[in-house]
């Protein structure tokens, strides 16, 4: 769990050293999260390093917008909605100071049972202390992109935190396989994303995905992408990335899966 800790403290860094080089006409720029610009995205993460930070909820009243579909998604409104008026260098302090308070704590006092459940978790999620730390380097990281794509500055693929969002969104694939697009059982996939070790799943007896030890000599669908072209799909960013997705095997499998990639809330 130190190693989650430490990968988002760096992915906190990475994301506001970014954000102090923006001028100030960027924080409008829409992104791909819809009805989010900059600002909303970066007051999302403001929001939550916040809560985590302090134990405090925040409200607001939203209303509906029409791009919100759920409850989490009511929830990650408050953000944005009580930061509409803050500035560039309020939203970046407000994360730096969240997050420094956070990380002290958490090096002060290490949580030792993964299982257990925090004291602070936003939304009231029932999350563990090992599902809470090896979400936020994902979020964090993830908005980052967010930013980079909206402004036209890519970077930041190598990085710690993008290692271990890659590789946490390539466990979902089987959840993919099998509950997402209703394979049957004995159906394999193989999923080569640039960066990371390739991974090979199944659907079991039980209709569950599962990740094979080893993959199979000729999966039934191979896929074959770069890191960006991965986590775009799998964070439901831009669906049409698909198009450049290299397959093997049987196709109309293929297609399904890269349909109901998109996994994070």
């Amino acid at each position: 769990m130190a190693g989650y800790v430490e990968v988002w403290w760096q992915a906190v860094d990475a994301l506001t050293s970014l954000l102090e080089k923006l001028p100030e006409e960027a924080w409008s720029t829409p992104t791909d999260l819809a009805g989010w610009d900059v600002r909303a995205v970066v007051a999302h993460v403001a929001h939550l390093e916040k809560v985590l930070a302090t134990g405090v909820e925040e409200h607001a009243e939203i209303g509906e917008p029409p791009h919100v579909t759920s409850m989490m998604g009511l929830y990650t409104e408050i953000g944005p909605a009580n930061r509409r008026t803050a500035t560039p260098d309020e939203l970046i302090i407000e994360i730096r100071e969240a997050a420094t308070a956070r990380h002290t704590a958490l090096l002060a006092d290490p949580p030792t049972d993964g299982s257990a459940k925090p004291e602070r978790v936003f939304g009231g999620v029932p999350w563990s202390w090992e599902t809470l730390l090896r979400n936020r380097p994902l979020d964090v990281w993830m908005h980052e992109q967010d930013v980079r794509r909206a402004v036209g500055r890519p970077g930041g693929m190598d990085s710690p935190a993008a290692q271990h969002t890659a590789d946490y969104l390539l466990e979902s694939m089987g959840f993919v396989l099998a509950k997402r697009v209703g394979a049957p059982a004995g159906t394999t996939l193989l999923v080569e994303v640039e960066g990371s070790t390739a991974a090979a799943f199944t659907v079991n007896d039980q209709g569950r995905g599962e990740r094979l030890p080893t993959p199979p000599e000729q999966a039934d669908a191979t896929l074959r992408m770069d890191r960006e072209t991965f986590v775009v799909l799998a964070g439901g960013r831009r669906p049409d990335a698909a198009a450049t997705v290299a397959v093997e095997g049987d196709e109309a499998l293929a297609q399904q899966v890269l349909e109901q990639m998109a996994t994070t809330p």
